[in-house]
């Protein structure tokens, strides 16, 4: 169980989490963030994660990121920056273990498609948000316990999990959990004082930990692919830098290790970066306890220098890499299989599992997934799926293949 005599006061203490949905008893050998990491787990949707991909498709190649080995470099500089600050470690990782549950196949083209689906068919819909889905998944989606829905997370952990959220859809869960997990995205948030502006200094970091890690292992799967090459990123300081750091002390170093320790010690001076620029904004700030710390802006954070080299990192993959010919072809033909999926459920419900179909009243909301409007029902079995898989029912249901499997 996590030292919790060596936790910072404005740390989340499991003692005081806020608690779950439904009540539950102590468990009597981990903590309740413990007990929320091993419950997602040990979730379906967290299996999935192996099959979903990032920016290259999972037919692309093996050796590129998935969502699964994406989450647990995201816990892994989570955690190691969580205990140099004195940050609950456990809740830290549950959140980044969680963070991507609700991602869509093909990555954020997926996504991307499933939005536009929604509002074409449905000008009143409240669209699709990964991170909203994530909640969802934990909260109602998964299928695991005989007593409730969900995973029945702790407050802390679902709060985490809902890094951005809109404001419509924010006030349907505010409506449902008043002062919960949504509480700060609303408008009422900011008419009732104080507001809540924040999420846990843990959450602020699970999030903040992604952001590192997509860069980095970016510049990796685009070196890899050959669309990116090591010359196009002395262009970019943040890189470029460490590049020269790794020759001067490795002057015959090349390919792929002269990659690797590049990135190595970018992944540390970032991390490096975030525990001084934090240490700093918590002296100032001086946050007596949780509460406190969500009164405040953001307190995890890179150094003013930092920051600057991180947009300029992420300026030019977008250029270079997500904006790629290549990606761009992949990702419109991804998309169109989105499209087709989403279309012939909703023409032909049968297509997809009963359990799924059995779900339709025609006027359910976001949340209550027992009864749902067609279309959400849709969105969440498209949701769920793997890229394989959806791949596989595209070519099952319009008699050809998009990408080769």
């Amino acid at each position: 169980m996590h030292d919790l005599m060596a936790l910072a006061p404005y740390a989340c203490d499991p003692a005081l989490t806020r608690g779950r949905r439904i009540p539950e008893p102590v468990a009597p050998t981990r903590s309740d963030f413990q007990r929320d990491r091993d419950r997602i787990v040990h979730s379906t949707a967290f299996r999935r994660l192996v099959y979903k991909t990032q920016v290259f498709l999972n037919h692309e190649g093996d050796l590129f990121r998935t969502r699964l080995t994406h989450s647990l470099e995201v816990a892994q500089l989570g955690r190691s920056i969580a205990r140099t600050l004195r940050l609950n470690e456990d809740l830290v990782e549950a959140i980044a273990l969680a963070h991507d549950l609700g991602h869509t196949p093909f990555g954020h083209a997926g996504q991307d498609a499933l939005n536009a689906c929604l509002k074409s068919y449905n000008a009143g819909s409240a669209g699709f948000e990964h991170n909203l889905q994530s909640l969802r998944v934990v909260d109602t989606l998964e299928e695991r316990y005989p007593a409730y829905d969900g995973l029945n997370l702790t407050f802390e952990t679902r709060e985490g999990i809902l890094k951005h959220c809109s404001k419509r859809n924010a006030r349907h869960i505010e409506a449902r959990e008043p002062g919960g997990v949504a509480h700060r995205f609303t408008d009422q948030a900011a008419a009732s004082g104080p507001a809540w502006r924040q999420p846990s200094l843990e959450a602020q970091l699970a999030n903040l930990a992604d952001e590192i890690a997509y860069n980095a292992h970016d510049i990796d799967d685009g070196v890899r692919s050959g669309l990116i090459s090591l010359e196009q990123l002395e262009d970019v300081p943040l890189f470029s830098r460490f590049r020269r750091e790794t020759l001067h002390a490795f002057p015959a170093l090349q390919g792929r290790r002269l990659l690797f320790e590049t990135i190595r010690r970018m992944l540390s001076a970032q991390v490096y970066d975030v525990i001084d620029a934090t240490r700093q904004a918590l002296e100032k700030s001086v946050p007596a306890d949780v509460d406190s710390v969500r009164r405040q802006a953001a307190l995890v954070c890179f150094s003013d220098e930092m920051l600057s080299q991180s947009k300029s990192l992420k300026g030019f993959l977008l250029q270079k890499l997500y904006r790629h010919p290549q990606v761009v072809q992949t990702t419109q033909a991804a998309q169109q299989v989105v499209r087709d999926l989403f279309e012939a459920y909703l023409a032909d419900p049968a297509q997809m599992p009963q359990a799924h179909t059995d779900r339709f009243d025609g006027i359910g909301s976001l949340y209550n997934t027992a009864n749902a409007r067609p279309e959400r029902v849709v969105a969440d079995y498209i949701a769920c799926m793997t890229d394989r898989f959806a791949t596989k029912e595209h070519e099952r249901i319009k008699g050809h293949a998009v990408f080769p499997i």
